[in-house]
C-alpha cells in the first residue's frame, strides 16, 4: 500500500519550542489506537477519524456509544459549505435526535505551569501561542492558564444552538478555511487522518443564488460509522501520525520557517501558520 500523507492539521507561525529531554517522546511516529480512531464509510470512499479524548472527554465517549449504537448509520450530511464546514446528524426533531443527551461545552480546559506542548507561535491572532499537543493543533493563553484545539481544516467538532450548552450528536468537519473564531465557543473532539479528499468530495448543500436547490435525496448519506476496534481486522485500517512530541517534527518546523530552498528566490516572512503546516500520516506496518 502507498503512504498517504494527509494534510490534517498544521502549524501556526513558530517560535521555535523546546521541551525538557525527558518529554520527548522515543518514537517519530505515532500508532493510533484502534479504540480511539473511528472508520466512516461514504459511498465514495472511506475516512479515518482520530479522537481526542484527553481534551474532550465527554464529547468523545458520547460520540463512541452512538457510533457503537448505529446512530449514524444512513445519516446524511445536510449542511455542507463549500470552504467552510461539511455538517451532519440525524433528522432534527426525529425520535433518534431527541434520545440522544444534551452535552455541556468542552471548548477549553486548564493547563498547569509545567504543561508542555510543541509551541509553533507567540501572538497569534487568535491566542497568545500556538501549537500542537499530542498531533493536534492548539491556541494556549498562558495568561489565563487554558488551551484549546484550533478549528484547523480536518477537524470534526460538535454543532449545537444558540445555548453553549446545546450539543448533542450533530457533528460537523472543517472542509476549507480555517475556522479559528469559532475556537473555544465549539467543542472540537477529533480530527481526520486518512481520506480528507473523501470529505472534499461530499455534495455541498448550499448553492448561489439562482442556481438549482439540491434535492434532500441527493445528500450524501454515512453508510456506516465504525469504531475501528470493531472493524473486523482484515478490513481495518491501521495508521501511524507524526509525533508532534518528538525533535524532529520541531526541527522540521525551524526549517519550515526559514523557507532556505532556492525555489523562494525571495523570503516570506519567517512564520508559518498553526492550520497551514502538516502533520503526516502513514499506513501502518503490520508485524506478523
Amino acid at each position: 500500500m502507498k503512504l498517504s500523507i494527509i494534510i490534517a492539521l498544521s502549524s501556526c507561525l513558530l517560535s521555535y519550542s523546546t521541551l525538557a529531554s525527558d518529554t520527548y517522546k522515543a518514537d517519530e511516529w505515532r500508532t493510533l489506537a484502534t479504540d480511539k480512531t473511528v472508520l466512516l464509510t461514504l459511498p465514495h470512499g472511506k475516512v479515518v477519524i482520530e479522537l481526542a479524548p484527553q481534551f474532550s472527554p465527554k464529547h468523545v465517549e458520547q460520540f463512541i456509544k452512538l457510533t457503537k449504537s448505529g446512530h449514524y448509520d444512513g445519516n446524511k450530511f445536510y449542511r455542507v459549505i463549500d470552504g467552510f464546514v461539511a455538517q451532519g446528524g440525524p433528522e432534527d426533531g426525529s425520535s433518534a435526535d431527541k434520545s440522544v443527551p444534551i452535552l455541556k461545552m468542552e471548548g477549553d480546559f486548564t493547563t498547569q505551569e509545567n504543561w508542555h506542548f510543541t509551541k509553533i507561535q507567540d501572538n497569534d491572532l487568535f491566542a497568545e501561542q500556538t501549537g500542537f499537543k499530542d498531533g493536534f493543533p492548539i491556541g494556549h493563553n498562558p495568561s489565563e492558564k487554558m488551551a484549546w484545539l484550533t478549528h484547523c481544516p480536518g477537524v470534526i467538532a460538535m454543532a449545537r444552538g444558540n445555548e453553549p450548552d446545546s450539543g448533542s450528536s450533530h457533528f460537523y468537519i472543517v472542509n476549507g478555511q480555517a475556522t479559528r473564531y469559532l475556537d473555544r465557543i465549539m467543542t472540537v473532539f477529533g480530527r481526520v487522518v486518512y481520506g480528507m479528499n473523501n470529505i472534499q468530495a461530499i455534495t455541498r448543500t448550499s448553492v448561489i443564488e439562482g442556481d438549482t436547490p439540491v434535492d434532500k435525496k441527493d445528500y450524501t448519506p454515512m453508510l456506516s460509522m465504525q469504531m475501528m476496534n470493531d472493524v473486523p481486522k482484515d478490513q481495518q485500517i491501521l495508521l501511524q501520525v507524526q509525533n508532534t512530541e518528538h525533535p524532529t517534527y520541531s526541527e522540521m518546523i525551524v526549517k519550515r520557517k526559514k523557507r532556505e530552498n532556492a525555489f523562494f528566490y525571495k523570503k516570506p516572512p519567517p512564520v508559518l501558520d498553526v492550520c497551514q503546516t502538516p502533520v503526516k500520516t502513514r499506513f501502518a506496518t503490520i508485524t506478523k
